[in-house]
Protein backbone atom coordinates (compact mmCIF):
# COMPACT_ATOMS: atom_id res chain seq x y z
CA UNK A 1 0.00 0.00 0.00
CA UNK A 2 1.58 3.26 -1.17
CA UNK A 3 1.31 6.10 1.34
CA UNK A 4 0.77 8.70 -1.40
CA UNK A 5 -2.37 6.87 -2.49
CA UNK A 6 -3.83 7.14 1.01
CA UNK A 7 -3.09 10.74 2.01
CA UNK A 8 -6.80 11.58 2.12
CA UNK A 9 -7.57 8.64 4.41
CA UNK A 10 -4.63 9.47 6.69
CA UNK A 11 -5.76 13.10 6.81
CA UNK A 12 -9.28 12.01 7.69
CA UNK A 13 -8.05 9.78 10.53
CA UNK A 14 -5.78 12.54 11.86
CA UNK A 15 -8.63 15.05 11.86
CA UNK A 16 -10.87 12.60 13.72
CA UNK A 17 -8.12 12.11 16.31
CA UNK A 18 -7.74 15.88 16.77
CA UNK A 19 -11.26 17.25 16.45
CA UNK A 20 -13.55 14.55 17.86
CA UNK A 21 -11.76 13.15 20.92
CA UNK A 22 -12.49 14.57 24.42
CA UNK A 23 -14.92 17.17 23.05
CA UNK A 24 -16.58 17.37 26.48
CA UNK A 25 -13.40 18.08 28.48
CA UNK A 26 -13.32 21.88 28.60
CA UNK A 27 -16.01 23.98 30.30
CA UNK A 28 -18.57 25.81 28.17
CA UNK A 29 -17.38 29.34 27.42
CA UNK A 30 -19.41 32.52 26.97
CA UNK A 31 -19.72 32.34 23.17
CA UNK A 32 -20.70 28.69 23.24
CA UNK A 33 -23.22 29.31 26.00
CA UNK A 34 -25.03 31.88 23.85
CA UNK A 35 -25.25 29.39 21.00
CA UNK A 36 -26.29 26.50 23.25
CA UNK A 37 -29.00 28.52 25.04
CA UNK A 38 -30.49 29.54 21.71
CA UNK A 39 -30.37 25.91 20.52
CA UNK A 40 -32.10 24.82 23.73
CA UNK A 41 -34.87 27.38 23.20
CA UNK A 42 -35.26 26.19 19.62
CA UNK A 43 -35.93 22.68 20.89
CA UNK A 44 -37.96 23.60 23.97
CA UNK A 45 -39.91 26.61 22.70
CA UNK A 46 -39.87 26.14 18.92
CA UNK A 47 -38.01 29.43 18.30
CA UNK A 48 -36.29 28.26 15.08
CA UNK A 49 -36.65 31.42 12.99
CA UNK A 50 -37.22 34.22 15.49
CA UNK A 51 -34.33 33.03 17.63
CA UNK A 52 -34.04 33.86 21.33
CA UNK A 53 -31.61 33.77 24.23
CA UNK A 54 -33.14 33.54 27.70
CA UNK A 55 -36.45 34.40 26.03
CA UNK A 56 -35.18 37.64 24.44
CA UNK A 57 -34.63 38.16 20.67
CA UNK A 58 -31.20 36.94 19.53
CA UNK A 59 -30.50 38.18 16.00
CA UNK A 60 -26.90 39.30 16.47
CA UNK A 61 -25.74 36.11 14.76
CA UNK A 62 -27.52 34.18 11.97
CA UNK A 63 -29.02 30.83 12.97
CA UNK A 64 -27.40 28.12 10.82
CA UNK A 65 -24.74 27.02 13.38
CA UNK A 66 -27.43 27.01 16.07
CA UNK A 67 -29.76 24.94 13.89
CA UNK A 68 -27.00 22.38 13.41
CA UNK A 69 -26.27 22.43 17.15
CA UNK A 70 -29.95 21.92 17.92
CA UNK A 71 -30.22 19.02 15.45
CA UNK A 72 -27.26 17.30 17.09
CA UNK A 73 -28.71 17.91 20.56
CA UNK A 74 -32.06 16.49 19.43
CA UNK A 75 -30.31 13.28 18.39
CA UNK A 76 -27.76 12.84 21.17
CA UNK A 77 -29.22 14.81 24.05
CA UNK A 78 -29.40 18.46 25.04
CA UNK A 79 -27.23 17.92 28.11
CA UNK A 80 -24.38 16.35 26.14
CA UNK A 81 -21.62 18.91 25.58
CA UNK A 82 -20.03 16.43 23.15
CA UNK A 83 -23.21 16.50 21.05
CA UNK A 84 -23.42 20.29 21.13
CA UNK A 85 -19.81 20.63 19.93
CA UNK A 86 -20.00 17.80 17.40
CA UNK A 87 -21.25 19.96 14.46
CA UNK A 88 -18.28 22.33 14.88
CA UNK A 89 -15.88 19.37 14.76
CA UNK A 90 -17.58 18.05 11.62
CA UNK A 91 -17.42 21.51 10.04
CA UNK A 92 -13.69 21.74 10.73
CA UNK A 93 -13.17 18.32 9.18
CA UNK A 94 -15.01 19.53 6.07
CA UNK A 95 -12.86 22.69 6.00
CA UNK A 96 -9.61 20.70 6.11
CA UNK A 97 -10.74 18.19 3.48
CA UNK A 98 -11.82 20.97 1.09
CA UNK A 99 -8.46 22.66 1.70
CA UNK A 100 -6.67 19.42 0.80
CA UNK A 101 -8.61 19.14 -2.46
CA UNK A 102 -7.98 22.81 -3.21
CA UNK A 103 -4.22 22.50 -2.53
CA UNK A 104 -4.07 19.43 -4.74
CA UNK A 105 -5.86 21.22 -7.59
CA UNK A 106 -3.67 24.29 -7.14
CA UNK A 107 -0.36 22.44 -7.42
CA UNK A 108 -1.08 18.88 -8.65
CA UNK A 109 1.07 17.68 -5.73
CA UNK A 110 -0.54 15.32 -3.22
CA UNK A 111 2.34 15.49 -0.74
CA UNK A 112 2.18 19.28 -0.57
CA UNK A 113 -1.60 19.12 -0.14
CA UNK A 114 -1.17 16.59 2.67
CA UNK A 115 1.49 18.67 4.44
CA UNK A 116 -0.43 21.94 4.25
CA UNK A 117 -3.67 20.30 5.39
CA UNK A 118 -1.94 18.73 8.40
CA UNK A 119 -0.51 22.14 9.29
CA UNK A 120 -4.00 23.60 9.04
CA UNK A 121 -5.55 20.83 11.14
CA UNK A 122 -2.99 21.34 13.93
CA UNK A 123 -2.83 25.16 13.93
CA UNK A 124 -3.82 26.48 17.33
CA UNK A 125 -6.91 28.50 16.43
CA UNK A 126 -8.18 25.85 14.02
CA UNK A 127 -7.96 23.21 16.78
CA UNK A 128 -9.58 25.56 19.29
CA UNK A 129 -12.43 26.43 16.91
CA UNK A 130 -13.05 22.78 16.07
CA UNK A 131 -13.74 22.11 19.74
CA UNK A 132 -15.75 25.27 20.36
CA UNK A 133 -19.47 25.33 19.55
CA UNK A 134 -19.73 28.89 18.28
CA UNK A 135 -20.04 30.53 14.85
CA UNK A 136 -16.59 31.22 13.41
CA UNK A 137 -15.62 27.77 12.16
CA UNK A 138 -18.94 27.41 10.36
CA UNK A 139 -18.73 30.62 8.36
CA UNK A 140 -15.13 29.93 7.25
CA UNK A 141 -15.68 26.21 6.69
CA UNK A 142 -18.56 26.85 4.31
CA UNK A 143 -16.57 29.60 2.59
CA UNK A 144 -13.62 27.29 1.91
CA UNK A 145 -16.07 25.01 0.13
CA UNK A 146 -17.28 28.00 -1.88
CA UNK A 147 -13.69 28.99 -2.73
CA UNK A 148 -12.79 25.48 -3.91
CA UNK A 149 -15.82 25.39 -6.22
CA UNK A 150 -15.14 28.90 -7.53
CA UNK A 151 -11.54 27.89 -8.25
CA UNK A 152 -12.84 24.97 -10.32
CA UNK A 153 -15.22 27.36 -12.08
CA UNK A 154 -12.47 29.82 -12.99
CA UNK A 155 -9.90 27.20 -14.07
CA UNK A 156 -11.96 24.48 -15.77
CA UNK A 157 -14.36 24.56 -18.70
CA UNK A 158 -16.60 21.71 -17.57
CA UNK A 159 -19.50 21.73 -15.07
CA UNK A 160 -19.65 25.52 -14.85
CA UNK A 161 -23.24 25.74 -13.66
CA UNK A 162 -22.88 22.86 -11.22
CA UNK A 163 -19.82 24.47 -9.64
CA UNK A 164 -21.28 27.98 -9.32
CA UNK A 165 -24.66 26.83 -7.99
CA UNK A 166 -22.95 24.71 -5.32
CA UNK A 167 -20.58 27.60 -4.62
CA UNK A 168 -23.59 29.88 -4.18
CA UNK A 169 -25.11 27.45 -1.69
CA UNK A 170 -21.87 27.31 0.30
CA UNK A 171 -21.60 31.10 0.19
CA UNK A 172 -25.17 31.41 1.48
CA UNK A 173 -24.48 28.94 4.29
CA UNK A 174 -21.40 30.96 5.22
CA UNK A 175 -23.50 34.13 5.34
CA UNK A 176 -26.16 32.33 7.40
CA UNK A 177 -23.42 31.40 9.87
CA UNK A 178 -21.91 34.82 10.62
CA UNK A 179 -22.99 37.34 8.03
CA UNK A 180 -20.41 38.88 5.68
CA UNK A 181 -17.41 38.09 7.90
CA UNK A 182 -15.94 35.31 5.78
CA UNK A 183 -16.76 37.04 2.51
CA UNK A 184 -14.65 39.98 3.64
CA UNK A 185 -11.82 38.13 5.41
CA UNK A 186 -11.46 35.03 3.22
CA UNK A 187 -13.26 35.19 -0.14
CA UNK A 188 -12.47 38.79 -1.08
CA UNK A 189 -8.68 38.43 -0.56
CA UNK A 190 -8.84 35.12 -2.47
CA UNK A 191 -10.56 36.80 -5.44
CA UNK A 192 -8.05 39.67 -5.46
CA UNK A 193 -5.03 37.34 -5.17
CA UNK A 194 -6.39 35.00 -7.83
CA UNK A 195 -6.96 37.91 -10.22
CA UNK A 196 -3.43 39.21 -9.71
CA UNK A 197 -1.65 35.86 -10.04
CA UNK A 198 -3.78 33.75 -12.36
CA UNK A 199 -5.99 36.36 -14.08
CA UNK A 200 -9.65 35.82 -14.92
CA UNK A 201 -9.52 34.12 -18.31
CA UNK A 202 -12.35 33.50 -20.77
CA UNK A 203 -14.59 35.73 -18.70
CA UNK A 204 -17.15 36.20 -21.48
CA UNK A 205 -18.16 32.54 -21.23
CA UNK A 206 -18.55 32.84 -17.47
CA UNK A 207 -20.68 35.91 -16.85
CA UNK A 208 -24.03 34.07 -17.13
CA UNK A 209 -23.04 31.30 -14.67
CA UNK A 210 -21.71 34.02 -12.37
CA UNK A 211 -25.13 35.64 -12.45
CA UNK A 212 -26.57 32.28 -11.33
CA UNK A 213 -24.00 32.22 -8.51
CA UNK A 214 -25.02 35.70 -7.33
CA UNK A 215 -28.72 34.79 -7.50
CA UNK A 216 -28.29 31.63 -5.42
CA UNK A 217 -25.85 33.25 -2.97
CA UNK A 218 -28.09 36.28 -2.41
CA UNK A 219 -31.24 34.20 -1.94
CA UNK A 220 -29.71 31.77 0.54
CA UNK A 221 -27.86 34.55 2.39
CA UNK A 222 -30.73 36.97 2.73
CA UNK A 223 -33.98 35.13 3.37
CA UNK A 224 -33.60 34.78 7.14
CA UNK A 225 -32.59 38.43 7.55
CA UNK A 226 -35.63 39.46 5.48
CA UNK A 227 -37.86 37.24 7.62
CA UNK A 228 -36.69 38.68 10.96
CA UNK A 229 -36.94 42.28 9.74
CA UNK A 230 -40.47 41.67 8.45
CA UNK A 231 -41.88 39.81 11.44
CA UNK A 232 -40.04 41.32 14.41
CA UNK A 233 -39.58 45.11 14.74
CA UNK A 234 -36.71 44.55 17.21
CA UNK A 235 -34.55 42.99 14.47
CA UNK A 236 -33.67 46.30 12.80
CA UNK A 237 -32.28 47.83 16.00
CA UNK A 238 -30.34 44.68 16.90
CA UNK A 239 -28.80 44.54 13.40
CA UNK A 240 -27.88 48.22 13.61
CA UNK A 241 -26.17 47.77 16.98
CA UNK A 242 -24.25 44.71 15.77
CA UNK A 243 -23.02 46.61 12.69
CA UNK A 244 -22.03 49.61 14.83
CA UNK A 245 -19.80 47.33 16.93
CA UNK A 246 -17.47 46.96 13.94
CA UNK A 247 -16.38 50.58 14.37
CA UNK A 248 -17.03 51.28 18.05
CA UNK A 249 -16.32 48.12 20.08
CA UNK A 250 -13.01 46.43 20.96
CA UNK A 251 -11.16 49.05 18.92
CA UNK A 252 -7.48 48.23 18.40
CA UNK A 253 -4.72 49.91 16.34
CA UNK A 254 -4.10 48.96 12.70
CA UNK A 255 -0.98 46.92 13.58
CA UNK A 256 -2.80 44.81 16.23
CA UNK A 257 -2.90 41.73 13.95
CA UNK A 258 0.68 41.82 12.77
CA UNK A 259 1.79 39.01 15.01
CA UNK A 260 -0.84 36.89 13.27
CA UNK A 261 1.54 34.00 12.49
CA UNK A 262 1.80 33.22 16.23
CA UNK A 263 -1.82 32.02 16.16
CA UNK A 264 -0.66 28.89 14.33
CA UNK A 265 0.87 27.60 17.59
CA UNK A 266 3.58 24.99 16.96
CA UNK A 267 3.97 26.29 13.39
CA UNK A 268 4.79 29.88 14.43
CA UNK A 269 8.41 29.89 13.21
CA UNK A 270 7.78 27.91 9.97
CA UNK A 271 4.79 30.17 9.24
CA UNK A 272 6.96 33.28 9.71
CA UNK A 273 9.75 31.93 7.50
CA UNK A 274 7.23 30.96 4.83
CA UNK A 275 6.14 34.61 4.73
CA UNK A 276 9.70 35.72 3.85
CA UNK A 277 8.88 35.83 0.16
CA UNK A 278 12.31 36.95 -1.16
CA UNK A 279 13.95 34.04 0.67
CA UNK A 280 11.55 31.27 -0.27
CA UNK A 281 10.34 32.22 -3.75
CA UNK A 282 13.20 30.46 -5.57
CA UNK A 283 13.18 27.42 -3.31
CA UNK A 284 9.56 26.28 -3.64
CA UNK A 285 8.45 23.75 -6.25
CA UNK A 286 5.64 26.00 -7.58
CA UNK A 287 6.56 29.67 -7.49
CA UNK A 288 3.24 30.91 -8.88
CA UNK A 289 1.09 28.99 -6.40
CA UNK A 290 3.38 30.09 -3.55
CA UNK A 291 3.01 33.75 -4.54
CA UNK A 292 -0.76 33.26 -4.66
CA UNK A 293 -0.99 31.82 -1.11
CA UNK A 294 1.40 34.49 0.18
CA UNK A 295 -0.68 37.26 -1.38
CA UNK A 296 -3.94 35.73 -0.16
CA UNK A 297 -2.59 35.58 3.41
CA UNK A 298 -1.28 39.13 3.46
CA UNK A 299 -4.40 40.60 1.85
CA UNK A 300 -6.54 38.86 4.46
CA UNK A 301 -4.47 40.38 7.27
CA UNK A 302 -4.59 43.86 5.71
CA UNK A 303 -8.36 43.76 5.21
CA UNK A 304 -8.93 42.60 8.79
CA UNK A 305 -6.57 45.32 10.04
CA UNK A 306 -8.70 48.02 8.40
CA UNK A 307 -11.73 47.13 10.55
CA UNK A 308 -11.50 49.03 13.90
CA UNK A 309 -12.98 46.17 15.95
CA UNK A 310 -10.28 43.55 16.53
CA UNK A 311 -10.06 40.33 18.53
CA UNK A 312 -7.38 37.67 18.26
CA UNK A 313 -9.93 34.98 17.36
CA UNK A 314 -10.91 37.01 14.29
CA UNK A 315 -7.61 35.86 12.78
CA UNK A 316 -9.05 32.39 12.18
CA UNK A 317 -9.59 32.98 8.41
CA UNK A 318 -5.95 34.05 8.01
CA UNK A 319 -4.77 30.65 9.24
CA UNK A 320 -6.35 28.96 6.21
CA UNK A 321 -4.25 30.52 3.42
CA UNK A 322 -1.29 30.77 5.82
CA UNK A 323 -1.32 26.97 6.30
CA UNK A 324 -1.24 26.57 2.51
CA UNK A 325 1.62 29.05 2.41
CA UNK A 326 3.55 27.31 5.22
CA UNK A 327 3.13 24.01 3.42
CA UNK A 328 5.48 25.23 0.68
CA UNK A 329 8.24 25.81 3.24
CA UNK A 330 7.79 22.44 4.96
CA UNK A 331 7.74 20.68 1.57
CA UNK A 332 11.01 22.44 0.75
CA UNK A 333 12.51 21.11 4.00
CA UNK A 334 11.31 17.61 3.10
CA UNK A 335 13.30 17.84 -0.16
CA UNK A 336 16.39 19.74 0.87
CA UNK A 337 17.00 19.77 4.64
CA UNK A 338 19.31 16.75 4.54
CA UNK A 339 21.77 18.68 2.37
CA UNK A 340 21.41 22.22 3.75
CA UNK A 341 24.69 23.68 5.06
CA UNK A 342 23.78 27.34 5.66
CA UNK A 343 23.20 27.76 9.41
CA UNK A 344 20.79 30.61 8.69
CA UNK A 345 18.51 27.98 7.19
CA UNK A 346 19.09 25.12 9.62
CA UNK A 347 19.14 26.91 13.00
CA UNK A 348 15.47 28.06 12.84
CA UNK A 349 14.44 24.48 12.03
CA UNK A 350 16.46 23.04 14.90
CA UNK A 351 15.15 25.70 17.25
CA UNK A 352 11.46 25.27 16.33
CA UNK A 353 11.28 21.50 16.48
CA UNK A 354 13.89 21.26 19.24
CA UNK A 355 11.74 23.52 21.41
CA UNK A 356 8.72 21.25 20.89
CA UNK A 357 10.85 18.20 21.73
CA UNK A 358 12.22 19.92 24.84
CA UNK A 359 8.69 20.76 26.04
CA UNK A 360 7.77 17.09 25.64
CA UNK A 361 10.75 15.86 27.65
CA UNK A 362 10.38 18.57 30.31
CA UNK A 363 6.65 18.11 30.76
CA UNK A 364 6.75 15.58 33.64
CA UNK A 365 8.66 18.08 35.81
CA UNK A 366 7.04 21.30 34.58
CA UNK A 367 3.58 19.73 34.53
CA UNK A 368 3.96 18.46 38.08
CA UNK A 369 5.03 21.88 39.36
CA UNK A 370 2.10 23.59 37.63
CA UNK A 371 -0.59 20.98 38.32
CA UNK A 372 0.47 19.40 41.63
CA UNK A 373 -2.46 20.80 43.62
CA UNK A 374 -4.95 19.28 41.20
CA UNK A 375 -3.26 15.95 40.48
CA UNK A 376 -5.04 13.82 43.11
CA UNK A 377 -7.59 11.86 41.11
CA UNK A 378 -5.87 12.78 37.83
CA UNK A 379 -2.62 10.82 38.13
CA UNK A 380 -3.58 8.32 35.41
CA UNK A 381 -3.84 10.98 32.69
CA UNK A 382 -0.78 12.84 33.94
CA UNK A 383 1.42 9.74 33.85
CA UNK A 384 0.06 8.69 30.47
CA UNK A 385 0.64 12.15 29.00
CA UNK A 386 4.13 12.38 30.51
CA UNK A 387 5.26 9.02 29.10
CA UNK A 388 3.85 9.78 25.64
CA UNK A 389 5.38 13.27 25.44
CA UNK A 390 8.79 12.10 26.66
CA UNK A 391 8.86 9.35 24.03
CA UNK A 392 7.84 11.79 21.29
CA UNK A 393 10.40 14.36 22.49
CA UNK A 394 13.24 11.81 22.48
CA UNK A 395 12.28 10.60 19.01
CA UNK A 396 12.11 14.17 17.73
CA UNK A 397 15.62 14.98 19.00
CA UNK A 398 16.95 11.72 17.59
CA UNK A 399 15.53 12.42 14.13
CA UNK A 400 16.54 16.08 14.22
CA UNK A 401 20.16 15.05 14.76
CA UNK A 402 19.81 12.67 11.82
CA UNK A 403 18.19 15.44 9.76
CA UNK A 404 15.12 13.31 9.10
CA UNK A 405 12.78 16.28 8.95
CA UNK A 406 9.92 14.26 7.49
CA UNK A 407 9.77 12.08 10.59
CA UNK A 408 10.12 15.14 12.83
CA UNK A 409 7.16 16.76 11.08
CA UNK A 410 4.91 13.75 11.62
CA UNK A 411 6.07 13.48 15.25
CA UNK A 412 4.91 17.08 15.70
CA UNK A 413 1.46 16.03 14.54
CA UNK A 414 1.65 13.13 17.03
CA UNK A 415 2.57 15.66 19.75
CA UNK A 416 -0.67 17.58 19.14
CA UNK A 417 -2.77 14.40 19.06
CA UNK A 418 -1.19 13.24 22.33
CA UNK A 419 -2.00 16.52 24.09
CA UNK A 420 -5.62 16.26 22.97
CA UNK A 421 -6.01 12.58 23.89
CA UNK A 422 -4.21 12.55 27.24
CA UNK A 423 -3.87 16.23 28.12
CA UNK A 424 -7.42 17.54 27.84
CA UNK A 425 -8.75 15.18 30.56
CA UNK A 426 -6.24 16.93 32.83
CA UNK A 427 -8.30 20.11 32.60
CA UNK A 428 -9.93 18.84 35.80
CA UNK A 429 -6.57 19.33 37.50
CA UNK A 430 -6.76 23.11 37.09
CA UNK A 431 -10.33 23.26 38.42
CA UNK A 432 -9.42 23.71 42.05
CA UNK A 433 -11.94 26.21 43.32
CA UNK A 434 -12.92 25.00 46.82
CA UNK A 435 -16.10 27.12 46.62
CA UNK A 436 -17.16 25.82 43.20
CA UNK A 437 -20.95 25.45 43.10
CA UNK A 438 -22.64 25.06 39.71
CA UNK A 439 -25.90 26.74 38.75
CA UNK A 440 -27.25 23.33 37.76
CA UNK A 441 -27.83 22.72 41.49
CA UNK A 442 -30.10 25.74 41.77
CA UNK A 443 -33.18 24.06 40.27
CA UNK A 444 -33.08 21.35 42.92
CA UNK A 445 -32.85 24.05 45.62
CA UNK A 446 -35.87 25.86 44.12
CA UNK A 447 -37.99 22.70 44.22
CA UNK A 448 -36.87 21.87 47.74
CA UNK A 449 -37.69 25.37 49.03
CA UNK A 450 -40.70 25.84 46.74
CA UNK A 451 -39.38 29.27 45.79
CA UNK A 452 -39.00 30.98 42.44
CA UNK A 453 -35.54 32.45 41.80
CA UNK A 454 -34.86 35.57 39.71
CA UNK A 455 -31.66 37.07 38.35
CA UNK A 456 -31.40 40.66 39.54
CA UNK A 457 -29.62 42.43 36.71
CA UNK A 458 -27.22 40.60 34.42
CA UNK A 459 -27.60 37.71 32.00
CA UNK A 460 -24.32 35.78 32.12
CA UNK A 461 -24.63 33.13 29.38
CA UNK A 462 -22.53 30.44 31.08
CA UNK A 463 -24.70 30.64 34.21
CA UNK A 464 -28.01 30.60 32.35
CA UNK A 465 -26.83 27.65 30.29
CA UNK A 466 -25.78 25.68 33.34
CA UNK A 467 -29.04 26.55 35.12
CA UNK A 468 -30.88 24.58 32.44
CA UNK A 469 -33.78 26.87 31.48
CA UNK A 470 -34.78 30.51 31.08
CA UNK A 471 -34.46 32.80 34.09
CA UNK A 472 -36.37 36.05 34.48
CA UNK A 473 -34.23 39.17 34.98
CA UNK A 474 -35.68 41.87 37.23
CA UNK A 475 -33.70 44.85 35.95
CA UNK A 476 -34.41 45.83 32.35
CA UNK A 477 -32.68 49.09 31.49
CA UNK A 478 -33.83 51.69 34.01
CA UNK A 479 -36.90 49.67 34.99
CA UNK A 480 -36.86 47.13 37.84
CA UNK A 481 -39.65 44.59 38.20
CA UNK A 482 -40.73 43.74 41.75
CA UNK A 483 -41.96 40.12 41.98
CA UNK A 484 -45.53 39.53 43.19
CA UNK A 485 -44.65 36.64 45.52
CA UNK A 486 -44.36 37.21 49.25
CA UNK A 487 -41.08 35.32 49.28
CA UNK A 488 -38.67 34.65 46.42
CA UNK A 489 -35.00 34.16 45.61
CA UNK A 490 -32.76 36.67 43.88
CA UNK A 491 -29.31 36.10 42.39
CA UNK A 492 -27.10 39.18 42.65
CA UNK A 493 -23.72 39.99 41.15
CA UNK A 494 -21.10 41.78 43.21
CA UNK A 495 -21.31 44.94 41.09
CA UNK A 496 -25.07 45.29 41.62
CA UNK A 497 -25.17 44.48 45.34
CA UNK A 498 -25.75 48.06 46.50
CA UNK A 499 -28.49 48.65 43.94
CA UNK A 500 -30.15 45.38 44.98
CA UNK A 501 -30.29 46.45 48.63
CA UNK A 502 -31.64 49.87 47.66
CA UNK A 503 -34.34 48.22 45.55
CA UNK A 504 -35.74 46.16 48.45
CA UNK A 505 -35.37 48.47 51.48
CA UNK A 506 -38.55 47.26 53.20
CA UNK A 507 -37.93 43.57 52.67
CA UNK A 508 -36.17 41.03 54.82
CA UNK A 509 -33.06 39.92 52.92
CA UNK A 510 -31.20 36.75 53.85
CA UNK A 511 -28.12 35.47 52.02
CA UNK A 512 -28.24 31.69 51.74
CA UNK A 513 -25.54 30.59 49.23
CA UNK A 514 -23.00 31.57 46.65
CA UNK A 515 -23.07 29.85 43.27
CA UNK A 516 -19.54 30.12 41.89
CA UNK A 517 -18.62 28.59 38.52
CA UNK A 518 -15.06 29.89 38.38
CA UNK A 519 -12.58 27.05 37.77
CA UNK A 520 -10.15 28.68 40.20
CA UNK A 521 -10.68 30.12 43.65
CA UNK A 522 -11.20 33.75 44.62
CA UNK A 523 -7.49 34.22 45.32
CA UNK A 524 -6.67 33.60 41.65
CA UNK A 525 -6.32 36.54 39.26
CA UNK A 526 -8.51 34.60 36.79
CA UNK A 527 -11.43 34.53 39.23
CA UNK A 528 -14.20 36.53 37.53
CA UNK A 529 -17.03 38.27 39.33
CA UNK A 530 -19.40 37.64 36.43
CA UNK A 531 -19.14 33.87 37.01
CA UNK A 532 -20.62 33.88 40.50
CA UNK A 533 -23.81 35.07 42.13
CA UNK A 534 -24.93 35.41 45.71
CA UNK A 535 -28.38 33.93 46.35
CA UNK A 536 -30.71 35.83 48.65
CA UNK A 537 -34.15 34.95 49.99
CA UNK A 538 -36.26 38.11 49.86
CA UNK A 539 -39.37 38.24 52.09
CA UNK A 540 -42.03 40.93 52.33
CA UNK A 541 -42.20 42.45 55.82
Amino acid sequence: MKVENNYLLLLLLTCIAIFFVNLYSLPVNIMEARNFITAREMLNDGNWLLTTINGEPRYQKPPLPTWLTAFSAAIFGLKSVWALRLPAAIMTLILVLFSYKFAQKLTSEKLYAFISSLIMATSFYIVASARDGQWDIYTHGFMVGCIYLLYLFFTEESHKYRNVILAGLFFGCSFLSKGPVSFYALLLPFLIAFGIVYKYKNFKSRWLPLFAFLLVATTVSGWWHWYTLKFDPAAAEITKNETTNWISYEIKPFYYYWSFFTQSGVWTIPAFIALLYPYLKNRVFNKKAYFFTFLWTMLSVVLLSIIPEKKSRYLLPVLIPMALNTGFYIEYLFRRFMELQDKRETIPVYFNFGLIAFIGIAFPIGGYIFLKDGLPGNWFWFVLLSIALVIIGVLMFRNLFRRKITTVFYLTIAFIVTVIWFGLPLSNAITNNPEYKPFSELQAWEKQQNLKVYEFSDMTPELIWDYGEKMQILKNGDEIIIPMENQFGVLVSEEKMQLFKETFPNYKIEQVARYDMNPKGKDSRTHKTRLYRDLFIVTKQ
